[in-house]
């Protein structure tokens, strides 16, 4: 018949043994190679309409630099190809989806149980009487408060996880804003280039003509001057130009992970046309409410807080709780010889709450809660400002960029165009001209200005809907998607 002894170390043996098996059967979703990655791609596929892979061996990356090398080497790419290229070779990005595997690793390991510890003692070796051994002792020592609050701490780690899994989204969200705005300003510096160029082939007709003229005597050595220095300031304005847009382009290059041959690709010489109607967002505040990831990674922090506010509570008092069965195995030498007897033994083992009584630690984790609580309020009320503010930037933007173009740039050629023509009848003199052509060339940059500031707004715009960009991050979409196709030309 077992005693009592016997039964607890069966019961005791049997409860880890049936865990285990318990633990086994929620292992796939974090022992997979890509685990949580799904996630992480459908976000990115709502917001970007993107692809995004996680690299996770030699093989995979090769693959992937071949498709990468086959989609900017040589061509001038759209934002679409600018920002694909960036959720695909971006090494800062895979760095992030390691953290996704960390996490994983992390819930996989809570899963399981803590190594029982083993001790075996041997007395009286090589007894000249007894033999070999004169007793033998095993123990077999498991931490039962560890076991006891394990289901807490699993659940912990799964919201870890869950919560890694919409950072891992919202870094790739940050790099496809990163990254379009990045385009749009590479491909804005270019467009300034492209009509510094056509203002200077202007100057310098006009400098060659002052030339001629003063030779023949027409023209006064100050209206040369004027001609001369004009035709000298726009080459230094546009060498400043060039400057910029080769530092934007190396910007947006260091975004998308090229090196080698891939840095050999170009960009449109200028911003897509302004599209024909404007997005309506009646309910922008609920929208980005609903759809910014870094609010979801904000409960999913309040989330965790609490389920660990509640693990501090359960082990308040008990901190550290062992149970140790074994048994000791003893020859001795009796009237008939030689005799073995067994006997079981129990040992408890625990930290007596003498002098911490959780005090600290429950503070500490209310306040922690607390702290949790309150960013996520401020994170909501934020949100639905950035909400605001990018939807109000987004269609001001747009009707100052259609300002420009329609009002300010024809008004601008008109006056250009009468002193051209009063010039030639001896009616305008140099400087006057001269001061109308700057003024023409100040509207055109400053038109696209209006129309670059006006594609940032609506990358923010997205961002203030999806996260990733500013504060929090854009995403990918918007109307440039559209209707940035590449155009013709391209540096």
């Amino acid at each position: 018949m077992m005693g009592p002894t016997k039964n607890l170390l069966i019961m005791t043996v049997s409860a880890l043994a049936l865990s285990g098996c318990v633990a086994n059967s929620d292992l796939d979703e974090y022992t997979a190679l890509d685990a949580g990655f799904s996630t992480v791609a459908y976000k990115t596929r709502e917001a970007t309409n993107k692809q995004t892979v996680w690299v996770q061996n030699q093989e995979e990356a090769e693959a992937l630099s071949k498709r990468v090398h086959g989609l900017v080497h040589k061509r001038t790419i759209s934002v679409n190809t600018a920002v694909q290229v960036a959720l695909l070779n971006n090494k800062g990005l895979q760095a992030s989806y390691a953290d996704l595997g960390m996490s994983a690793a992390e819930a996989w390991q809570q899963t399981m149980l803590e190594n029982p510890k083993i001790s075996i003692g041997i007395l009286g070796i090589a007894h000249p009487e007894l033999g070999v051994f004169r007793a033998i002792e095993g123990m077999l020592a498991t931490n039962i408060l560890a076991l006891a609050t394990r289901d807490r701490r699993m659940s912990i780690a799964d919201t870890r996880f869950r919560q890694a899994q919409l950072k891992a989204a919202l870094a790739t969200l940050s790099i496809a804003a990163e990254t379009r705005k990045a385009w749009i300003q590479s491909v804005s510096a270019f467009e300034n280039i492209y009509y510094l160029n056509q203002a200077q082939i202007a100057a310098d007709a006009a400098s060659e003509l002052a030339k001629k003229l003063g030779e023949s005597g027409a023209l006064a050595k100050g209206g040369q001057a004027r001609e001369h220095a004009f035709y000298s300031e726009l080459t230094g304005q546009k060498a400043k130009a060039r400057l910029a847009a080769k530092l934007a382009k190396e910007q947006l290059t260091r975004i998308m992970g090229l090196w080698g041959t891939d840095v050999d690709y170009f960009v449109p010489d200028k911003l897509p046309k302004y599209p024909r109607k404007l997005q309506r967002k009646k309910a922008i505040e609920s929208i980005a409410l609903h759809k910014r990831v870094d609010l979801q990674v904000a409960k999913l922090e309040l989330e965790a807080v609490a389920k660990s506010y509640g693990l501090t509570d359960a082990t308040r008092y008990v901190t550290d709780f062992e149970i140790i069965a074994g048994f000791e195995k003893e020859r001795e030498i009796g009237d008939d010889g030689k005799e073995t007897t067994t006997t079981p033994q129990v040992e408890f083992e625990f930290v007596i709450p003498i002098f911490d009584t959780g005090k600290a630690r429950m503070r500490k984790a209310e306040l922690a809660y607390m702290k949790a609580a309150n960013l996520l309020a401020e994170k909501a009320i934020n949100i639905r400002s950035e909400a605001r503010s990018a939807y109000i930037a987004y269609r001001s933007t747009y009707q100052i960029a259609r300002h420009y173009r329609n009002s300010v740039l024809p008004l601008r050629s008109k006056i250009e165009a009468e002193s051209l023509l009063t010039y030639n009848g001896m009616i305008t003199n140099t400087f006057e001209l001269l001061a109308d052509t700057r003024a023409k060339i100040n509207t055109i940059l400053q038109s696209v200005q209006a129309k670059r500031e006006f594609w940032i707004a609506d990358a923010e715009l997205t961002a203030a809907i999806y996260g990733g960009g500013g504060s929090s991050g854009s995403g990918e979409g918007g109307e440039m998607a559209v209707a940035a196709s590449g155009g013709g030309g391209g540096h």
